[in-house]
């Protein structure tokens, strides 16, 4: 995270894919595709901030965002 801080604290602006609980949360802004995987997805469920995502019914991330999950899968205190 490091890394991406620095780039960003440069001025630079960073484009992630990733499926990282704690990336996605600390996020500025989040394009969420899905509903599914491969034919299942590839529409844009939701973009803006992770609270952005939170708030929508639709999204799986937002869903696991809420619930406080980390991508260790343990609960975020």
């Amino acid at each position: 995270m490091a890394v991406l801080d620095n780039l960003v604290a440069q001025g630079n602006t960073v484009v992630v894919i990733e499926h990282n609980l704690d990336v996605i949360r600390r996020a500025d802004w989040v394009i969420d595709l899905g509903p599914g995987a491969g034919r299942h997805g590839g529409r844009v469920l939701v973009q803006g901030t992770p609270e952005t995502l939170v708030e929508s019914t639709e999204s799986k991330t937002g869903h696991a965002l809420a619930s406080g999950a980390t991508s260790a899968g343990k609960q975020r205190r």
